[in-house]
């Protein structure tokens, strides 16, 4: 049997630095990852590629929605085959995962896997804003066993307690911890299977709350003038991805909510110069997009 996890968490939770130090809970094994990204362009995959292991992505969509679903289906179906000890799922920031018991419990199809639970990350600074304004996020904590609170460095006691108090309102069943950095303790998984989220129908449909925006960045930007020209919108957004070549190099951009970072980025190139932004119903993205590109009308262009 290969043991299954499920690693959620909305955009810009940490789940890819989280991933990074889960996979030492496992030294030794057969690890298989399957990094599932909203974009057309894996952005995660790129990155977790150079763990050296076995490594499947599927882009353009929610590995849990109809439209990508056969798809997951097809590379669990293959990744079971070479029989790994452990299989680690990370679904999309944008991903609705209630329906995975459903899809796993399906008669003759993943019967050499043994679900162990979904752990789902929450950024303690960005939480309670899309708490209430993405619905996926609601139903990422109703299928979780674990939540973890991350990044509580970057966020007030109160605000914590807060989350806390908002989780233990949706799932009064759950372990809860905090942590930063994506740190995770061992004995933590143990309590994993005390905790069972809700099932749903298996067929979805994305949630037609969310928004999304490709910005291309044109060429020959400086870092400097890219971070000023974010940070006129970065506060009416969920989070703002891509890898980008600029005048200092090629660097990963990873944004949410206001805050900008920007990493040198070492993998292999293929760079588009795009950037994913992404939102929900009621911030004005798309208008704080364009009032930037009049202050600096030579750095981008929406593509879609």
């Amino acid at each position: 049997m290969s043991r299954l996890y499920l690693i959620t968490g909305f955009l810009g939770a940490g789940k890819t630095t989280f991933l990074k130090n889960f996979i030492k809970e496992f030294s030794g094994e057969r690890i298989h990852l399957i990094v599932n990204e909203f974009g057309k362009e894996g952005v995660d995959g790129r990155i977790l590629d150079e763990l050296g292991m076995v490594l499947d992505e599927i882009n353009n969509g929610s590995i849990f929605c109809s439209c990508r679903l056969d798809k997951f289906e097809e590379v669990l179906e293959k990744a079971l085959v070479r029989q790994p000890d452990v299989i680690i799922i990370e679904a999309s920031g944008l991903s609705n995962p209630t329906n995975v018991r459903k899809i796993l419990d399906q008669e003759g199809k993943f019967e050499s896997a043994e679900y162990m639970g979904s752990i789902c990350l929450i950024d303690a600074k960005q939480f309670l804003k899309v708490y209430g304004t993405a619905v996926v996020v609601k139903k990422q904590i109703a299928v979780s066993d674990m939540v973890l609170i991350n990044k509580t460095d970057l966020a007030t006691p109160e605000t914590v307690a807060d989350i806390r108090k908002t989780i233990r309102n949706h799932r009064p069943d759950v372990p809860v911890y905090e942590t930063t950095f994506g740190r995770i303790k061992k004995e933590w998984l143990d309590r994993m299977s005390e905790a069972r989220g809700e099932d749903a129908d298996l067929m979805q449909s994305a949630d037609i709350t969310l928004r999304k925006y490709l910005l291309h960045i044109k060429e020959n930007q400086t870092l400097y003038t890219l971070q000023k020209f974010l940070e006129m919108f970065l506060i009416d957004t969920y989070r703002v991805k891509g890898i980008l070549e600029l005048q200092e190099g090629c660097y990963l951009i990873s944004c949410t909510g206001e805050m900008f970072h920007a990493e040198v980025f070492k993998g292999s190139l293929g760079v588009t110069n795009d950037l994913v932004v992404l939102s929900g119903n009621g911030l004005p993205t798309k208008r704080a997009i364009k009032k930037a590109m009049e202050w600096y009308p030579n750095i981008a262009e929406i593509i879609k």
